[in-house]
C-alpha cells in the first residue's frame, strides 16, 4: 500500500469516528453495529488501495505478452487439398471391387484358455498382395485400439500372442494400397472375445455407433497426409436429415491436429497438408449434431505420427508424383509387372552416343574425299526370285478372258534359264498359291462378263 493510500485511509477513519460520536477509539467502547460498519469500510478501502497499487505497477512496467506457441502457429497452416493425381486414377480402377470380409475365428463371446490365439479370416471380391513396390491391397487388423498388422496373404497364419487376460475386440477391414479403407457394406467385420475371463474394458456396445480410426499411423515422408476412418451402426447424413422429428441423430467427426480442430459430416478420406517435421498428434471424436460426444469405447481416440519430408518409401514417391502411373499400376494389379524401358544399342545408336560424348567437335568431309559405295553382286538366290517374278509378270500380260485356264506351273518352270537351279518345292508351293489366287480372279471376271 502506498503512502498516499495510508493518509487517505487515516483521514477517512477519523471522519467516520466523528460522525458516530466517538472522540477516542481507546476511551470509549464501540457498539457491535458500529464496529461492523467500520471494519467493512476498512476492508473496502484496503481492496481499493490494492487495485490502485496494481494499476501503478502496470503503468510503470508494461506487461510483456508471451509469443504464440510454435505448435499452435504451425498447426494453423493445416488445410485440405485434393488427393494426389495418381492416387485418384488408381482409385477409379479399384472401385469395381466390393470386398466382403468375415471373421471365422475367434467367434463372438468366445472364451479362450490360452493367451495365444489364431485368427481365421475370409475375403471375397478383392485380391490382396504385396507388389514389387512393397505395397498393395490388404486387410487391416486392429486389436482393441491398436493397429496390429496388415494382411497381404490369407494363407499365412495370423497369431495374436501374449494377450492380457480379459475382454478384447478384433476389428478387420479391407484397404487400398495407400491405406484408404473400402466403405461398402461387408468390407468391415468385428468380434469380441475373452482371454480366461470377461472384463468391462474393450467391449463396445453392439448397437451404438462406433468410430474406427484408420489413418494416419506411423511415419510419413510426403504431404498431403490422408485422414481416414470407418463407421459402424451409423446412418448416412442424408438419411438422418430427411425427417427432423425422427430418432436418428445426425453424426459428426471432430478432427483435431496439433490443437487445431474442424468438423466434417462426410464419410470419405480427407487429405491435409501443413504438418510440421517431427511429431504430430491427431485425434478423432464421434459427436452428435449438438456437438456432444457419444460414450462408446474407441469413439474418442488419438494417435502420434511422424512427418519426415523427402521420404524414400513407395507411398511417399507416389504422393509426390515421382512414380509414373504405369509403374504404379503394379500396386493394384497383381499380374502386372512393370519393366523399365531399355535402350536397344546397335551400331548406329553406339555412333550416336559417341557423337553426343564429343562436345564441340565436328567432322567435315570434302566432296572429293567421298567414295562411291560399292554395289554388291546379287546372289543366286536373289536371281532365282527375280527371274520367277519376271516370268510371272510376262504371263499376266495375256488377257485371262482369252485363256480358258490360269497359267500352269509347268509353263513357268519351262521358261526358267538352265543355269538356275531353284528349289522346285519352294517355287512350286509359291506358284501354286499364286495360281489359286489368279484362278479365283479369272472366275470372277468370267462370271461378270457373262452377266454383262
Amino acid at each position: 500500500m502506498s503512502l498516499i493510500s495510508i493518509l487517505i485511509l487515516s483521514k477517512t477513519l477519523y471522519f467516520w469516528l466523528k460522525i458516530l460520536g466517538v472522540s477516542s477509539v481507546f476511551s470509549i467502547n464501540l457498539q457491535a453495529k458500529d464496529l461492523r460498519k467500520i471494519i467493512t469500510f476498512l476492508i473496502t478501502l484496503v481492496l481499493i488501495s490494492g487495485f490502485v497499487g496494481c494499476s501503478d505497477r502496470f503503468s510503470e512496467s508494461p506487461q510483456i505478452l508471451p509469443q504464440e506457441s510454435p505448435i499452435i502457429s504451425t498447426a494453423a497452416k493445416i488445410s485440405e487439398v485434393s488427393p494426389p493425381e495418381i492416387i485418384q486414377q488408381l482409385r477409379q480402377a479399384l472401385n469395381k471391387y466390393k470386398p466382403q470380409v468375415a471373421i471365422q475365428s475367434p467367434q463372438p463371446e468366445q472364451i479362450f484358455e490360452d493367451n495365444n490365439i489364431t485368427v481365421q479370416l475370409e475375403l471375397q471380391d478383392l485380391p490382396i498382395f504385396k507388389s514389387n513396390l512393397n505395397i498393395g491391397p490388404y486387410i487391416e487388423v486392429i486389436l482393441d485400439n491398436k493397429h496390429y498388422t496388415k494382411i497381404y496373404n490369407l494363407n499365412e497364419s495370423i497369431v495374436l500372442s501374449d494377450l492380457e487376460p480379459g475382454t478384447h475386440t478384433l476389428r478387420v477391414f479391407a484397404c487400398r494400397p495407400w491405406d484408404e479403407s473400402f466403405k461398402n457394406e461387408g468390407a468391415y467385420a468385428q468380434t469380441t472375445f475373452h482371454i480366461f475371463t470377461k472384463t468391462v474394458n474393450n467391449n463396445p456396445a453392439p448397437n451404438l455407433p462406433l468410430l474406427t480410426y484408420n489413418s494416419p499411423i506411423g511415419i510419413y515422408g510426403a504431404e498431403p497426409i490422408m485422414i481416414d476412418y470407418y463407421l459402424t451402426n451409423v446412418p448416412l447424413p442424408s438419411v438422418a436429415i430427411e425427417d427432423p422429428e425422427d430418432e436418428i441423430d445426425d453424426w459428426r467427426i471432430r478432427i483435431t491436429i496439433n490443437g487445431t480442430s474442424f468438423i466434417t459430416d462426410q464419410w470419405q478420406p480427407i487429405y491435409l497438408q501443413g504438418f510440421y517435421p517431427g511429431k504430430n498428434w491427431v485425434k478423432l471424436e464421434y459427436i452428435d449434431e449438438s456437438g456432444n460426444q457419444l460414450n462408446n469405447v474407441y469413439n474418442n481416440t488419438a494417435h502420434l505420427i511422424t512427418y519426415k519430408p523427402d521420404g524414400e518409401d513407395s507411398l511417399s514417391k507416389i504422393t509426390r508424383g515421382e512414380i509414373s502411373l504405369k509403374q504404379a499400376l503394379s500396386i493394384i494389379a497383381q499380374e502386372y509387372i512393370y519393366e523399365e524401358p531399355q535402350l536397344d544399342i546397335t551400331s548406329e545408336t553406339e555412333e550416336i552416343l559417341i557423337d553426343e560424348e564429343i562436345e564441340g567437335e565436328e567432322i567435315f568431309v570434302e566432296p572429293e574425299e567421298l567414295q562411291e559405295i560399292p554395289t554388291t553382286e546379287p546372289t543366286n538366290e536373289e536371281l532365282e526370285v527375280e527371274e520367277v517374278l519376271n516370268i510371272t509378270k510376262e504371263l499376266e500380260i495375256e488377257d485371262p478372258l482369252q485363256k480358258n485356264e490360269p497359267p500352269h506351273i509347268s509353263e513357268i518352270v519351262e521358261k526358267l534359264p538352265s543355269n538356275l537351279n531353284p528349289n522346285l518345292e519352294e517355287v512350286t508351293e509359291s506358284i501354286e498359291n499364286y495360281s489359286i489366287d489368279k484362278n479365283e480372279e479369272y472366275q470372277e471376271k468370267l462370271l461378270w462378263n457373262q452377266n454383262k
